[in-house]
C-alpha cells in the first residue's frame, strides 16, 4: 500500500491516525499542497479530484475518501476494531462519524476557505478553482458553534461519541476540533465534558501524528 498524505492537513491526518491505531506501517509519500502538488498531472492520474488522503492498495485500486480508506483498512485488519462490531455499533459509528463531518468539518471549511485571502479563487479543495463566498465563512463559525453544543452533550452521556470505544468517529471529531484552532474557534473551556474527552485522545500515540 502507498499513503498519500500532507502533514499540515486535517484530512490526511485523519486516516493517518487511523492506520497508526491499526499499528499499521504503510509507505507514506507527502504531497505539498501549498507548492500545488495536487495539481500536478502525476498526482491526479491517481485521483482525479486533486486532494488528500489518497490510499493506493495492494491491488492497485485509489481510495480517495476517509470513509472509503477506513472501511477498506477495517476489513482488511478487523484488529483493533475502529468501526464497531454489532450493528448497533456499527450504525453509532457511521452516524456520529457523518455527523461531525457535516456539522464540524463542513462549517470549519467554510470559515476557512471563504474569508483567508491565501485561499482567495480556492474556497474549495482539489484541483478546480471556486471563489470565496464570505457570508458562508460567517455561517460556517456559527454551524460550529452549534456542533459544540452538539458534542458537549453527547460526551455528558457517553464516554466516546459512538459509545464505550474509542473509534473511527472520535477520531474525525478530534482532528476537526483540534483543526479549529485556525480560525480561532477551539471547542469552549468551559465545555467540560469534551475537554476531559479531548484529552484522552490526545494522550493517545495516534494523536502526535
Amino acid at each position: 500500500m502507498i499513503f498519500y498524505d500532507c502533514s499540515t492537513a486535517p484530512s490526511p491526518r485523519r486516516a493517518r491516525m487511523f492506520i497508526a491505531e491499526k499499528r499499521l506501517s504503510v509507505e507514506t509519500r507527502q504531497v505539498d499542497l501549498r507548492n500545488d502538488a495536487h495539481r500536478a498531472p502525476e498526482f491526479l492520474a491517481i485521483n482525479p479530484w486533486g486532494t488528500v488522503p489518497v490510499l493506493v492498495t495492494d491491488s492497485g485500486q485509489s481510495l480517495t475518501e476517509n470513509i472509503a480508506i477506513a472501511t477498506y483498512l477495517e476489513a482488511a485488519h478487523p484488529e483493533p476494531p475502529l468501526m464497531g462490531r454489532t450493528p448497533e455499533e456499527k450504525g453509532a459509528v457511521s452516524m456520529w462519524n457523518a455527523v461531525c463531518e457535516f456539522h464540524a468539518g463542513l462549517s470549519i471549511a467554510e470559515a476557512l476557505r471563504n474569508a483567508t485571502p491565501a485561499l482567495k479563487g480556492r474556497a474549495l479543495p482539489g484541483a478546480v478553482d471556486y471563489e470565496q463566498i464570505p457570508e458562508l465563512a460567517a455561517r460556517g463559525a456559527k454551524r460550529l458553534g452549534l456542533f459544540y453544543e452538539t458534542l458537549e452533550t453527547r460526551l455528558q452521556d457517553s464516554p466516546w461519541l459512538a459509545g464505550d470505544a474509542f473509534t473511527l468517529a472520535d477520531i474525525t471529531a478530534f482532528v476537526f476540533c483540534d483543526f479549529a484552532r485556525i480560525v480561532k474557534l477551539s471547542p469552549p473551556v468551559e465545555n467540560t465534558a469534551t475537554q476531559a474527552w479531548y484529552a484522552k485522545v490526545q494522550a493517545r500515540p495516534s494523536a502526535a501524528l
